[in-house]
């Protein structure tokens, strides 16, 4: 099992491990702080180097249990130790971006009382559904409105990890449905925008709301009945 250093540390930018194995153009390694996609939150990518030569990380996934490392060029075999080093542009703009989202969930709950039914994200744009049946009148610019003001509160991000038992009984993790996590999964990690949303969550995040920069909603989309989905983009600030 690959451990994942970015769950406790986000702000690793470069981490030795061994080759596990290898497979077609992929490498398992003994751990590893690319992000491995899900949850809607693309892989990292970034570079592997050992003995002078490097090789570009070019997708991170689970496949059966397994965390592989796609490369585009060589590949160290079994038992060589490497060097990772992580795209920071790209992990920061996923990391704001990972963090607007919650920032959206966090007011939609907040204002509406209306629950996230499913996202995905690219580097500084994201969607998320909702369920709701109407957008009310004027939505789009008052969630950009009151998300933006959620930036500029500055509210701190943390992470903590409970164990799965009090994690359970915690009411603002209930409509996140914590309970779909599988059973095997004894440590739940928690990432709380303190005051606004709190979440079990793997992504990356940045570390206060005014971090994301600026959002913009770009779209409001209707489904269908109870299914409406909202687009936005971020800029600096």
């Amino acid at each position: 099992m690959t451990e994942k250093l970015y769950l406790a540390d986000v702000s690793i930018e470069s981490f030795d491990a061994t080759v596990q194995s290898i497979e077609e153009n992929r490498v398992e390694l003994d751990r590893t702080a690319f992000y491995v996609t899900g949850g809607g939150q693309p892989h990292d990518t970034g570079l592997l180097k050992w003995d002078g030569i490097e090789s570009s990380v070019e997708d991170v996934k689970t496949i059966d249990g397994q965390v592989w490392h796609q490369l585009g060029g060589d590949l160290p075999q079994p038992g060589t130790v490497v060097m990772g080093f992580i795209d920071q542009v790209r992990r920061h703009q996923m990391m704001r971006t990972h963090t607007a989202m919650h920032i959206l969930c966090g007011v939609m709950w907040q204002r509406w009382q209306k629950v996230v039914t499913g996202g995905n994200m690219a580097a500084l744009s994201g969607r998320m559904d909702f369920e709701l049946d109407e957008f009310p009148q004027g939505f789009a610019g008052q969630i950009e409105e009151l998300c933006n003001a959620e930036i500029a509160a500055d509210r701190p991000v943390t992470v903590s990890f409970l164990q799965r038992s009090e994690a359970v009984l915690d009411r603002d993790l209930i409509r996140t449905k914590v309970n779909l996590i599988p059973e095997t999964v004894d440590e739940i990690r928690v990432v709380d925008i303190v005051g606004l949303d709190k979440q079990a969550d793997g992504g990356t995040h940045v570390a206060s709301t005014s971090q994301v920069g600026r959002i913009e909603i770009t779209k409001t989309e209707s489904k269908g009945r109870g299914f409406k989905r909202i687009r936005f983009v971020l800029h600096e600030n």
